[in-house]
């Protein structure tokens, strides 16, 4: 298990953060001031209403402890290369779902370390394990910055041969998706059945809530519906490989239990989500 958290799931997350990377290019960036209003909806959708809708969620459902922090990290992760697959399989701008992915993962460097430090003091108090901000910081820069910036060069450096190799790369990054979440529910078998019965509603709660107001703000607000089901899957579809990474490498050094949220969500996402993409390839 100590291979696993401390060398397994860094690389693991790093190859995924890194296959993410491949798939952009410096376009994907400068589009965000080609369509400032869309982009600021969706980044203020996952910047700030994601982390409070799930603070209303884990306050109702009476989540506590290591599980009400668990919550809080889930809340921070940026969406990663699925909801970009996702967006796709919707039907949805997929253009502005990168450009969203890309900048709030970078921002995530400064998101995590804020949202993980005041969940801490919440749910915690006193008895909370000491975290290092810096070192989270840095941390979150190695595991998510790194790799992105890796990629990007790559792409730019080998156009052809990257973008050949980009389905590979997303299938194994797919791959070591579910091998983590597999891992984090093996390693926390007792927890995770103790806790599904309250975890599992206040997660579908979440996906549900995030995906139908991800929805809503964009069309009350005049944007189209291609947008609006982008915005939606950014907004309810989370990284959960790297909540599980950051409750293990950040917060425990094992995969404990801040990291049976976002392991837990890992499966309910997929369940939740499916017949909200039915509806969305019919929407024109």
């Amino acid at each position: 298990m100590e291979i696993l958290v401390s060398v397994v799931l860094p690389l693991g997350l790093a190859f995924i953060m890194f296959s993410l990377g491949v798939g952009l290019t410096p376009a994907d960036f400068w589009r965000v001031g080609q369509r400032p209003l869309a982009f600021g909806i969706g980044a203020v959708s996952q910047v700030l209403l994601l982390p409070v809708v799930v603070l209303a969620l884990t306050l109702l459902f009476g989540l506590t402890g290591e599980l009400a922090v668990g919550m809080m990290i889930l809340a921070a992760c940026p969406g990663g290369v699925t909801s970009n697959i996702l967006s796709r399989l919707a039907k949805g701008d997929v253009a502005l779902s990168v450009s969203l992915t890309a900048v709030i993962s970078l921002l995530s460097v400064v998101t995590v370390p804020l949202i993980l430090s005041f969940a801490m003091d919440r749910f915690m108090g006193a008895g909370a394990p000491p975290v290092n901000i810096t070192r989270t910081a840095v941390t979150m820069f190695l595991l998510t910055v790194v790799p992105i910036l890796v990629g990007l060069g790559l792409r730019a450096a080998f156009p052809q041969k990257m973008t050949a190799a980009e389905p590979i790369l997303v299938r194994l990054a797919t791959a070591l998706f579910v091998i983590i979440i597999v891992a984090a529910l093996a390693a926390n078998l007792d927890l995770f059945v103790a806790n599904l019965s309250v975890l599992g509603p206040a997660l579908v709660s979440m996906v549900v809530i995030l995906v139908a107001t991800g929805y809503a703000v964009p069309r009350l607000l005049g944007r189209s519906r291609t947008e609006a089901k982008t915005i939606s899957v950014e907004t309810g579809v989370q990284n959960g490989t790297l909540g599980i990474a950051i409750a293990a490498i950040i917060v425990g050094d094992s995969l404990n239990a801040y990291a049976v949220p976002s392991a837990i969500y890992g499966v309910i996402m997929y369940l939740t989500i499916l017949p909200v993409f039915f509806i969305y390839r019919r929407m024109e």
